[in-house]
Formats: C-alpha cells, sequence, structure tokens
C-alpha cells in the first residue's frame, strides 16, 4: 500500500472560476470571530436591535453546522440572505494537495492567499483521541536544527481567521458536520505545525476563542495544546489568555546541548524556561505539562541524558513525550535506535514521570513532527536552485 495524492473537485471549479471569471470580492465570514462578525453585520446595515441575534444565527450556521451556501440558513428570511450573499462569502480557502499516508494520516496544503500556503496535519486516533496540527505562522524564525520547518524563512504571521480555517477545512474533508456528531474524529487540536505559536499570540488566542466556542466549533480548552520552543515571556500569558494545555519543545536538559540544536536557549536558557513553567496558570498533576523530547542518535539519548532530564523536571507536574526523529531531505541527524529510546523511556518513567513514545505517523508524505514545510517555499528554494545552476545568481540577476 502507497501513500496517495488527491485534489478536491469542488476548489479546482473555483479556481477555474477564479481564472475564467471575475474575482470574487465579496467580504469573507468564515474564520471571523463573534465581534467581527457583528461589526461586519452592524456595517452592513442589521438594525441595531437584530445585530446580536442575526450574529448568533449565522455564527451558528458556519461555525456548528458548516454551511457554505446561504440558502441552507433556514431561520433567515430568503430577501435577507440574497442581501447578505451579494456582501458576504463564506468559501473556505483552495486545498492545493491534500495527501493519505499508508497510516492514515492526512496532509492539507492550503492557499490562504496568494503565496500564502500552509500545511495542516490530522493524524487518526490510535485510542480514542484523533489530532489535528495546525500552523501559526507561514515559515519560522526559530532555526531549530532538526526541524525541516526551521529551514523555511519566516513569511508572515497567520491571522486568527486562517488558523480557525484550517480546523474548518479539515472538518469538512472527514465529513463531520455538524459538530456535535457522536462520532467525531477530530477531538484534538494541537498548535505543533509550522511556527512558534507564542510569537503570534494574539491571533492565536483569538483563533482559540472561535474553535473552543459551544455554539459553534465547540472543542474543549484542555482539548487544545500550545507547543512552544521556549518564549519564556508569553509562556504564562498564554495560560493566562487562552487556558490551553502546554507542551514545551524541550529536546535537552542542558544548556550546551540545547543552545546547539535549538538556538532560541540562547536568549530563554533553561533556568527561565523552567520558572515560567512552574507559573504556569492551573498546573497541577490533572494538568500536567508535555515536553517533548526529539531521539537524535549519538546526541541526547544516553542515559546520562535521562539522568539530566529527570532532575530538571523536578517538582513540575510533567510527562515526557519521546519523539523518534522523523529525518527529511537534508537533516543532519538519525533518529536513535528503538532500543536506546525504550531504555531512556524507562529511566524517566522510573522517576514517575509518563513516557510515552510517540509512534511516528505520517512519514511517507513527510507530514511527521519536524517535517512541515510549504510548497510555495519549496517552489522557490527549487527555482534558486536551478537558476544558480545556470549561473544567473553569479551574474547577479536573482
Amino acid at each position: 500500500m502507497t501513500s496517495a495524492i488527491y485534489t478536491n473537485p469542488a476548489t479546482d471549479a473555483s479556481k477555474d472560476t477564479q481564472k475564467n471569471g471575475p474575482k470574487d470580492t465579496r467580504i469573507p465570514l468564515a474564520g471571523m470571530g463573534r465581534v467581527e462578525l457583528a461589526e461586519a453585520l452592524t456595517d452592513f446595515g442589521i438594525a441595531p436591535k437584530q445585530v446580536r441575534m442575526r450574529t448568533k444565527q449565522i455564527f451558528q450556521w458556519i461555525y456548528n453546522y458548516g454551511v457554505t451556501d446561504w440558502d441552507a440558513m433556514t431561520n433567515i428570511t430568503k430577501n435577507l440572505r440574497h442581501q447578505l450573499a451579494e456582501k458576504f462569502s463564506l468559501n473556505r480557502p483552495e486545498i492545493i494537495e491534500r495527501q493519505v499516508s499508508v497510516d492514515g494520516t492526512r496532509k492539507y496544503l492550503i492557499r490562504m492567499a496568494p503565496g500564502i500556503e500552509v500545511e495542516s496535519v490530522f493524524i487518526p486516533a490510535v485510542s480514542k483521541t484523533g489530532a489535528l496540527c495546525v500552523s501559526s505562522q507561514v515559515g519560522c524564525t526559530l532555526t531549530c536544527k532538526f526541524c525541516h520547518t526551521g529551514t523555511q524563512r519566516l513569511v508572515r504571521n497567520l491571522t486568527a481567521a486562517e488558523i480557525a480555517l484550517q480546523v474548518m477545512v479539515a472538518r469538512d474533508d472527514l465529513n463531520e458536520w455538524p459538530s456535535s456528531s457522536v462520532e467525531r474524529k477530530m477531538t484534538n487540536i494541537v498548535f505543533m505545525g509550522m511556527g512558534e505559536p507564542l510569537y503570534n499570540l494574539k491571533e492565536v488566542a483569538k483563533a482559540i476563542d472561535i474553535i473552543c466556542d459551544c455554539e459553534g466549533l465547540s472543542f474543549g480548552r484542555r482539548r487544545i495544546t500550545l507547543s512552544t520552543s521556549g518564549v519564556v515571556p508569553e509562556i504564562v500569558k498564554a495560560g493566562e489568555q487562552t487556558s490551553a494545555m502546554l507542551a514545551i519543545s524541550l529536546h535537552a536538559a542542558n544548556d550546551e546541548l540545547r543552545s546547539k540544536i535549538m538556538p532560541i536557549n540562547n536568549k530563554y536558557p533553561l533556568k527561565d524556561l523552567m520558572d515560567a513553567c512552574r507559573a504556569y496558570p492551573g498546573l497541577s498533576n490533572s494538568r500536567r505539562i508535555t515536553f517533548e523530547y526529539v531521539m537524535l542518535k549519538g546526541m541526547n539519548d544516553s542515559p546520562y541524558h535521562a539522568k539530566e532530564l529527570i532532575k530538571l523536571l523536578e517538582g513540575i507536574p510533567a510527562k515526557v513525550n519521546l519523539i523518534p526523529f522523523n529525518p527529511w531531505p537534508g537533516s543532519p541527524y538519525e533518529c536513535s535506535d528503538w532500543e536506546t529510546i525504550e531504555m531512556f523511556a524507562d529511566k524517566v518513567n522510573a522517576a514517575g514521570y509518563a513516557s510515552p513514545i510517540r509512534t511516528p505517523r505520517g512519514r511517507d508524505i513527510l507530514a511527521a513532527c519536524g517535517q512541515l514545510r510549504s510548497e510555495s517555499e519549496k517552489l522557490r528554494a527549487s527555482a534558486k536552485r536551478k537558476l544558480a545552476k545556470a549561473g544567473l545568481e553569479k551574474a547577479g540577476k536573482v
């Protein structure tokens, strides 16, 4: 069995329409929060006494039922629906590519705007939870040495709407509308895609409000996880503003090694990071911080490294998520041997920290942890290499 690549006929058709017909200049409502939606309806001319009611109705149709056609909003008069349809669109962003791994993992390459493309990954349930890994930025500034996304320059932050729309696109693909479905496959949202979410905290927090609204997408806040590489000044703020679960991309338990593989450690060393973790709002034995630790052969996987990790986490309600390194083209590291990973896990478990080994998912389609990189950046890099080979770069023409 091999991985599969599919295109979306609906988005292909809309793409052709945009090429051959007039550009859709309507204001997109999908992705807006309640406040923005109310403002848009007020500007449109909805009577002040009706704005709250109309906002609630449209919000529920968009986020609870996932409708993309105004005519589906049966509790709004036909005349008003027609007027709203002329001014506002319910369109989703374009899925450029949809890949399905041999293990069922789905990777979406989504075009938010011309030149703005991100990857999201749905990881199907192994037990009871299926997670959607969403991106918060196009590219990244952190240059972690083991991460493919870190080789891509930062293009820009994503808006709250663009983050929420990743969830909606995946729900379309999984056929999970309305959100009250008891057979929901997507149960968790993890901010572990492209970018550092705490460098875009304002938009991330707004997106989480949309995702967790009980009359819309209706995810519980404990079903949301923010993964940070350690932006210390934003950690407590993130907990206060989102009430999300926290994951720390750690990967080394001493400053020398962590700074080598994660340059952010030079700015925010481990002592400062651990102090911020201890101050995270709501921290308890039932609300633990997850420390992610990628297993790099010969780098951070010895019994001594395990002992360092145990000492570092002392006093913090925590669990350790051991991640076998996922290779990508040009990566300088190898994954630790499985026996080494299991021995490492045994030592951390014995110290009282749950340390599951994350089963690699979606490796065959470069959808696993640390492998995401948008297609537009890949194409730009490829074009640059071709130009360089032709000698144009030397001539100063690129």
